[in-house]
């Protein structure tokens, strides 16, 4: 999930020409970009969009992040987008383990209604100063969580930190980085809001690649390229990942537990990491399978 675009489900005229683009997973939005006024209305046109959506996503990760658990919204929200063609509930403003708890017995509950056998997961948003502290019990809360995403606009403006202050981003892209990692999850990358500054985006996404982060959330379609560029295994990464998985085969058959692969110690987390980057070039098409075999 290289990519993560939202998609304003107030502007149903861009449905399904997200459904056609290049990144690799939708955030159908309820909350942020919908007005008050609105959210009735946008609730219907994309329930109705969505019971539909299991017969034409084109290999998209759908996802929807509806109102928050203490809205008059979430119960709402829930029942509208609880279909077979969604794979994931975006829940913003998690404040405990507890709200996740609930969160998920809710999304069970309409899911029994609903008859559906494939329960959606949960992807939790950390933007708050509660939630930062708490995000490794936020991530550990439930089996339904499958990721973190980090939401810098909650966790910055209202306390006046300054958003281009790089140090201060990557402290909080570590931070939900190891809660992710601490649940055994993985995380998405927060929004930037310049859309005219792709040099921006770019720095900022591969600060996140390098800490692990699985992509980046795309604000515009602009910006789907540039994350998807950043979030893909170099040819360099994949035949060092190749290497390292020939040699760790080799030295299992020898009972060897710690080797050298280009001249570094290589053990058991090496290969993980390796065999991670190899499974992400086959799912792009990256690495023919006589190379991986």
């Amino acid at each position: 999930m290289r990519s993560k675009l939202f998609v304003p489900a107030s502007r149903p005229e861009l449905f399904e020409k997200a459904m056609a683009g290049d990144a690799d997973a939708l955030s159908f939005d309820l909350e942020d970009s919908v007005q008050e006024a609105r959210k009735g209305e946008a609730r219907r046109t994309l329930q109705g969009f969505l019971r539909q959506a299991s017969e034409r996503r084109p290999g998209k990760v759908v996802i929807v992040r509806v109102n928050g658990l203490a809205t008059p919204y979430f119960e709402a929200d829930l029942h509208a987008v609880a279909w077979a063609g969604v794979d994931m509930i975006n829940l913003p403003k998690p404040e405990s383990a507890e709200d996740v708890r609930a969160a998920a017995a809710a999304l069970a509950r309409v899911e029994a209604e609903r008859g559906l056998a494939r329960p959606l997961g949960i992807l939790a948003n950390i933007e708050s100063p509660r939630g930062l502290r708490l995000a490794a019990e936020i991530a550990r809360a439930h089996p339904r969580v499958v990721g973190l995403q980090l939401g810098l606009g909650d966790l910055f403006e209202p306390f006046g930190i300054d958003r281009s202050d790089a140090r201060a981003v990557h402290a909080m892209q570590l931070a939900v980085r190891l809660a992710a990692a601490d649940a055994g999850i993985w995380a998405c990358d927060t929004v930037y809001g310049t859309v005219a500054d792709p040099d921006g985006y770019t720095r900022e996404a591969e600060a996140a690649r390098r800490l692990g982060y699985i992509g980046k959330s795309c604000i515009h379609p602009t910006q789907v390229p540039l994350a998807n560029a950043v979030f893909r295994p170099t040819e360099a990464e994949i035949s060092a990942a190749l290497r390292v998985v020939a040699a760790a085969r080799e030295a299992e058959r020898d009972g060897v537990g710690a080797y050298l692969v280009d001249g570094r110690m290589i053990d058991i987390p090496f290969v993980t990491h390796a065999e991670s980057v190899l499974g992400a070039a086959r799912r792009l098409g990256l690495t023919p399978a006589s190379r991986d075999a």
